[in-house]
């Protein structure tokens, strides 16, 4: 695979600078940023040490685009990743083998309707429901006020079991269908409709707890933008279907999923607060109530409890940025002292929808600071640190101690 994607890159290159010009338009861009930052007690004690981290890494990005005309283009992203030190890029020598193609697609109109056909990604209600890369193909028609996306994503492929009439049988689909429709210049409307199918999908390591499975999601974003300075949003989902269990059982899937947010943008003073709550699983019943999706849900919040901007690892119990029983909210301001130094401090408390196993439900209240500085043009400087009072959700024994990181980002892109 990683021979391929050099050849894939080496053959997308010659291809950019010996295909006449008036044939072809090349389109390059591009991202880079390297990390420093230390994570420390996010076991929530400071004896084992089982998740802290200090280190320095590295990502970068190049994106190459063949415009061939305004109804088709060829759309190429790749990545590499390295932690300095680590032997696979980031030590003495650093000749690394771990390019990574993370996007390759055909991007063509026929009439109104577009095609993004072939390994692409795609955020469905706003990473709650989906945000990542996925194979498949994506189908909008586009009118005068609405857009009206088809999804097709193959999220797994019966042949990696091997050869044989029935691989097809565990093969797992998602289809959906993502309308966006415009109201004026103040608003907008995504209902949205996401089946997940699959006759044996227990092969799935996401899903390997069920057989037929029939899962479906519905729900709605809004996007009001009240004035120049006030912005709204909502998000809701309901979660339902159902699955045969492996040992002849089944389950029914109910559960749901709101937010919303606030922004307020006052020139060089921004206020902003968001809240979210997820369902949990309060009985031992046949009906599943935690909300999840099998595999594509993506949505970073918190720095220590939901990733932020360094997304090694969420403290301890913290759904991370799998949105699921789970209620948190958040208050933040961010100030902008010139064109080159804005600071912004969020304060966000979280805690279980149902709880633990421990009748424990305070996952904590954390404290995030961040000075964004722009050393030259096109090139930024974040400063980041975060603190997480931690509750008994989060750890409780002996030698407890908070959760705290501390850290630099350098990114650049073009």
């Amino acid at each position: 695979m990683k021979r391929l994607a050099v050849l894939s890159l080496a053959a997308l290159l010659v291809a950019a600078f010996t295909v006449p010009a008036a044939a072809l338009e090349s389109q390059f861009g591009g991202y880079w940023r390297t990390r420093a930052y230390t994570m420390q007690n996010f076991t929530g004690e400071d004896q084992t040490e089982g998740m802290d981290w200090s280190g320095v890494d590295t990502r970068a990005r190049l994106y190459y685009t063949a415009v061939f005309h305004e109804n088709l283009k060829f759309v190429n992203k790749f990545e590499w990743d390295a932690v300095w030190g680590d032997t696979t890029l980031g030590d003495i020598g650093s000749d690394g083998k771990s390019l990574e193609i993370k996007n390759s697609y055909a991007d063509f109109n026929l009439g109104p309707v577009n095609f993004k056909i072939g390994i692409q990604g795609v955020a469905i209600a706003r990473g709650f429901l989906f945000d990542d890369d996925f194979s498949g193909a994506m189908v909008t028609y586009k009118g005068n006020n609405i857009e009206v996306p088809f999804l097709w994503v193959k999220a797994y492929e019966g042949y990696n079991l091997g050869y044989g009439k029935d691989n097809n049988n565990v093969d797992v689909d998602y289809y959906g269908i993502l309308p966006i429709i415009s109201i004026g210049e103040s608003m907008s409307l995504n209902p949205f409709f996401l089946y997940a199918y699959s006759k044996d999908a227990s092969s799935w390591p996401s899903t390997a707890s069920y057989e037929k499975m029939r899962l479906f999601y519905a729900g709605l974003n809004l996007d009001v933008t009240a004035s120049d300075i006030a912005a709204i949003w909502f998000t809701g989902i309901y979660q339902g279907g159902d699955a045969d269990t492996i040992g002849g059982g089944c389950v029914d899937f109910a559960a749901y999923l709101l937010a919303a947010g606030l922004d307020l943008d006052f020139s060089r003073v921004n206020f902003h607060m968001q809240a979210f709550y997820a369902t949990g699983d309060d009985d031992a019943d046949k009906d599943m109530e935690t909300f999840f999706v099998p595999k594509g849900q993506s949505y970073y919040w918190a720095e220590i409890m939901g990733f932020g901007i360094f997304d090694r690892e969420v403290s301890a119990n913290s759904p991370g940025d799998q949105i699921g029983n789970i209620m948190a909210s958040n208050i933040g301001l961010k100030f902008k002292a010139s064109d080159k130094l804005s600071i912004s401090c969020d304060l966000w408390g979280a805690m279980f929808a149902e709880d633990n196993a421990a009748g424990e439900d305070y996952l904590g209240a954390e404290v995030d600071l961040k000075l964004t500085y722009k050393l030259v043009e096109g090139l930024t400087l974040d400063v980041v640190g975060a603190y997480l009072f931690t509750g008994e959700a989060t750890y409780e024994g002996s030698d407890e101690a908070d959760p705290y990181e501390v850290g630099t980002r350098l990114s650049l892109k073009f």
